[in-house]
């Protein structure tokens, strides 16, 4: 098998083959991947194979695709171990070892993280710490709550800090998974450190 996904949704998990050069997602049964959900488009994503791996890219649906937390802009390589999230449904990528030899197509690297407050700085690297633990595919970033207990402060200050950091983040639409979003490229941009004692 050249590659697979773990589909996550409606408490199951089922696992869907890559065995073309192409697998369409979306609303649509027609898809290749339908997903039954209103916060998904009827053609909403597209994954391809190219001789140096697979690739996502989301065609441009309402909601977006994100990979690790991080909306997909352009067409993404997908790695072993990339979780994509497209509407409910959370997928879980798979592919065997790179052989020797094998090109990757180039990355970009990220940008620089922008310049943080050292509260700014805790409260990002909490947002992320669930990141971090080992054997859960599909983490969720800490809740203002935790956040504000753990720090001894008011929720109203997370949340506070937390529209500062969407700022200097560039995440300015207001979205449900705004918090995922922020912690994914916090991580990409290596600012999620050990979380504060």
């Amino acid at each position: 098998m050249d590659g697979y996904f773990e589909v996550y949704a409606g408490g199951g998990v089922r696992l869907v083959p890559l065995t073309a050069d192409a697998l369409t997602i979306g609303r649509a049964p027609a898809n290749d991947l339908p997903i039954d959900s209103k916060l998904v488009s009827r053609l909403h994503a597209l994954v391809e194979r190219y001789p140096s791996g697979w690739s996502i890219r989301d065609l441009g649906s309402t909601n977006g695709t994100s990979v690790n937390g991080s909306p997909v802009r352009q067409a993404q390589i997908l790695r072993d171990g990339d979780r994509v999230e497209i509407g409910p449904t959370r997928l879980l990528f798979h592919a065997p070892a790179q052989h020797p030899g094998t090109r990757t197509l180039p990355v970009e690297p990220p940008p620089p993280p922008p310049a943080l407050t050292a509260r700014e700085q805790e409260v990002i690297t909490l947002l992320c710490r669930p990141f971090g633990e080992a054997g859960v595919p599909f983490p969720e970033p800490l809740s203002v709550r935790a956040i504000a207990t753990t720090l001894r402060i008011s929720e109203s200050a997370v949340k506070k800090h937390l529209s500062r950091l969407y700022d200097k983040f560039g995440l300015t639409t207001n979205e449900d998974r705004r918090r995922a979003r922020l912690a994914g490229e916090a991580i990409r941009r290596g600012t999620g450190g050990p979380p504060p004692r």
